[in-house]
């Protein structure tokens, strides 16, 4: 319903009638709409994170937990696009009713990166000169602008397809090995300097 219409559009007869139940059945599981959303932020948080701590514990080093992390992330938002589409609605909309839960789900989805990050530093797979809190978020943000692109194809292609490119992209970059970018920001200074 909420994916539909919109959460605000949305009435409690309409919530009712989807459901099966009268009007006032709702209230004895809801103390009203806004409940709803919280209740479904909270409920699908524990499912999809359990999800996520399980999938994570299987890889055997920080590139694969990274991958499967991300391959999760992207199959549940894919089975689910009702889900994907509210959870995206209320994000961009910075929505005070799940204010929390957002900031809860957050939270708990960058831990998880920065164990994998942490690992893969100590591994020698990640680069140690990494600002942690940096890559956490670009982590976050490039998994959550692949879902957002993908909802807004109306679901048209396989988003779980995307997870190994956008894995690769995150690990070797979009620069060249030997160019790095203090070699390329060196670069452009001495141009500006011989201006």
């Amino acid at each position: 319903m909420f994916a539909n219409q919109g959460f605000y559009e949305s009435t409690i007869a309409q919530i009712a009638r989807e459901a099966g139940v009268a009007d006032g059945t709702i209230y004895l599981y809801f103390k009203n709409k806004d409940d709803i959303l919280v209740q479904f932020f909270e409920f699908k948080t524990k499912q999809v994170f359990d999800r996520f701590q399980k999938i994570v514990k299987k890889g055997d080093n920080a590139v694969e937990k990274l991958t499967q992390l991300i391959r999760r992330h992207l199959k549940e938002f894919e089975k689910d696009q009702n889900m994907a589409v509210v959870y995206q609605a209320e994000t961009r909309r910075n929505s005070p009713l799940v204010k929390d839960q957002i900031r809860q789900m957050s939270k708990m989805y960058l831990d998880i990166v920065a164990e994998i990050v942490e690992q893969g530093q100590v591994e020698g797979c990640f680069r140690k000169d990494l600002y942690l809190g940096l890559v956490k978020r670009y982590i976050l943000g490039a998994v959550e602008e692949v879902i957002s692109t993908w909802i807004r194809s109306g679901g048209k292609y396989d988003l779980v397809a995307m997870a190994d490119p956008l894995v690769d992209l995150l690990i070797r970059g979009i620069g060249i090995y030997e160019l790095s970018a203090n070699n390329f920001l060196g670069d452009v200074q001495t141009k500006k300097q011989g201006e």
